[in-house]
């Protein structure tokens, strides 16, 4: 495989194909919208950056990285001669059935076509392909230029063939590929949603504040950033979002999102992205505070 398409530019979508681009890959980055792709190819112009300032990198290594780079509008333009696809689009069901229904019409036979998903089943997103044994995930965690893990997920038609490209492949990024089979969650987000949600019922019950309920993760369980902040990290709407597969896909109420989850989503508190959710958030710095809802 040398050609790769990575549909949608958000900070997975950007991640993504800075990662394949870094390692040697031709990429084609596809958005509806052409100052999202703009501001994607700024910001791993920034990435490379830091990179380069830490020694990581040369820069031969940059320049040759945002040239094997190439921005597309037109979805069908940037699928038709990819070796493998894959989508970093929203988190959203039916976007990504629709997507993938297009891909297939689109694309060479032989093509991969992976999802990022980090909930939505692989099977179901197979089913409106062409050929769903050619379908799988690849769930890359954020930050992905610098974050191992690629949880490779199977679908019910996946082929071992598929399955061993695409492990091998994610060892060739430098990641530590890890398969696993198509259920709500995967493995990822089936341990680490529930956690969060406990962590936000933590507080609305009041057993402790924001700050401490971080501390006492970080602290008594050597996680690197507490619950509520990485769920500011990652997104409220799309903790939600995965909280929503697990509860419908289980039918266990142990997945219920808790309520301060729902309304602070509803009321437009997202976390980092929004300025504001357990913590709010400086503009263009790294500072923060506890929200004022919750001091």
């Amino acid at each position: 495989m040398k050609n790769i398409t990575v549909i949608g530019s958000g900070t997975m979508g950007n991640g993504i194909a800075h990662t394949f681009a870094q390692f040697g890959f031709n990429v084609g980055l596809v958005d509806i919208n052409k100052d999202a792709l703009d501001r994607a190819l700024q910001t791993i112009n920034n990435n490379l950056d830091r990179q380069l300032k830490k020694g990581a990198i040369d820069e031969g290594a940059k320049t040759a990285t945002i040239n094997r780079i190439t921005l597309f509008t037109n979805l069908q333009a940037a699928a038709s001669d990819a070796d493998l696809l894959v989508e970093a689009a929203t988190e959203n069901r039916e976007i990504k059935l629709n997507l993938f229904k297009q891909l297939s019409s689109f694309c060479k036979e032989d093509a991969i076509l992976a999802s990022n998903t980090s909930s939505i089943s692989i099977t179901q997103i197979a089913s409106v392909t062409k050929n769903p044994g050619n379908v799988i995930g690849m769930h890359f965690m954020n930050p992905v230029p610098l974050m191992k893990l690629v949880e490779v997920i199977r679908g019910y038609a996946t082929t071992d063939a598929v399955t061993k490209k695409i492990m091998d492949l994610s060892a060739q990024l430098n990641k530590t590929p890890v398969e696993v089979n198509d259920y709500p969650g995967f493995v990822a987000n089936r341990i680490l949603m529930p956690m969060i949600n406990e962590a936000v019922y933590a507080l609305f019950e009041g057993v402790a504040g924001v700050e401490e309920i971080d501390t006492v993760m970080k602290l008594g369980m050597a996680h690197p950033m507490g619950p509520l902040q990485l769920a500011d990290f990652i997104g409220l709407d799309v903790c939600l979002s995965i909280l929503n597969v697990l509860y419908n896909g289980f039918g266990n109420p142990k997945y219920a999102p808790c309520p301060l989850l729902v309304n602070m989503v509803t009321a437009g508190h997202l976390g980092v992205k929004s300025g504001g959710g357990f913590y709010t958030y400086t503009p263009g710095s790294k500072d923060m505070a506890v929200s004022s809802k919750f001091a």
